[in-house]
């Protein structure tokens, strides 16, 4: 018997659920959770930000903020650090959103950081995904940010898995895996040296797809990119390679108009689609049940450069 296709299998599994409900009711305590750690980083750190991409992590941080602190009361700025190359969909919803919030959006480019000479690119196609840390380091030397707020999730990456909630960062924005602190009955050491930040995870026992129901649940606009539509892709490695200017087919390669949608937004050089006809989130749930394997390693091009690669960039100063 042949294998079936992914959309095969996923198609199944949809017929499957059809009729069905999937209980949601983990999420309160979720949300509670997130909310509870927003607010306690508003208490303890002097100059805090929330790292806003425009991703639906971050929108789903941004709600739990919205319902933490109130509409035009988010007690923190909004921060970017765009490569210059992110999708328009996703900026453009970005810059949307924090005025509908009414908060204080703060962008930092990767391009800036060339000029200033702190970023060289090995060759000028390379990927500056890479290269935030750079960008965003100097960000956080010259607001003097003691704490900064992501969306990343155990589930995604292995590395992150190891990660604390408030995860200690060096003077040098380093993390030290070696070197976390504990973190027993929700107590969080936020103790700090001179020069030093903590990254905080509101949503790290979140799963991709507790999120997807959280945006089923709570009707969270996302850009349009993360529900299907008509794409030219290269197949390059079993990875969706979408063909933009950035990336274009490489020799040999046949280009297809495929139904795709992205399960995680970032740097055009490094995010692939995955093939899909999801156009609601209630469908999304349904493929994210069927899904074998996780978002990162299904569309992540830089995660695929070795076993460690995000654990290094991680020590290096990456989110």
């Amino acid at each position: 018997m042949n294998a079936r296709t992914e959309p095969e299998v996923i198609q199944t599994a949809l017929q499957a659920a059809a009729g069905h409900h999937l209980s949601n009711a983990h999420l309160d305590a979720l949300e509670e959770e997130t909310i509870f750690i927003l607010r306690e980083v508003a208490a303890a750190f002097e100059r805090p930000t929330l790292l806003f991409s425009g991703g639906k992590d971050s929108l789903v941080m941004l709600r739990c903020a919205e319902k933490a602190f109130g509409v035009g009361r988010i007690p923190y700025p909004l921060l970017m650090i765009d490569t210059g190359h992110n999708f328009p969909e996703v900026t453009d919803f970005r810059d949307r959103r924090a005025a509908e919030l009414q908060a204080e959006l703060i962008v930092r480019n990767v391009e800036d950081s060339m000029k200033r000479g702190t970023v060289r690119l090995a060759h000028p196609g390379e990927s500056r995904n890479v290269h935030q840390s750079v960008t965003l380091l100097e960000a956080i030397e010259e607001f003097r940010f003691d704490a900064l707020i992501g969306g990343a999730r155990r589930d995604e990456e292995k590395a992150r898995a190891k990660e604390r909630i408030f995860s200690h960062r060096d003077s040098f924005g380093q993390w030290q895996p070696k070197a976390q602190r504990p973190e027993l009955w929700t107590l969080f050491n936020t103790r700090l040296a001179p020069g030093e930040h903590f990254r905080v995870f509101p949503i790290s026992n979140w799963t991709e797809l507790d999120v997807w129901q959280y945006i089923e649940r709570e009707n969270i606009a996302l850009p349009s990119i993360y529900y299907t539509h008509k794409r030219e892709v290269v197949d390059r490695r079993g990875l969706l390679v979408p063909v933009t200017e950035l990336t274009p087919p490489k020799d040999g390669e046949t280009v297809q108009i495929r139904d795709v949608r992205f399960r995680t937004v970032g740097d055009i050089t490094c995010t692939c689609p995955v093939e899909s006809l999801a156009a609601t989130a209630g469908e999304i749930v349904i493929e994210t049940l069927a899904a074998d394997v996780s978002e990162r390693g299904a569309t992540r091009m830089d995660d695929k450069t070795s076993e460690a690669s995000m654990e290094k960039r991680k020590k290096d100063g990456y989110f």
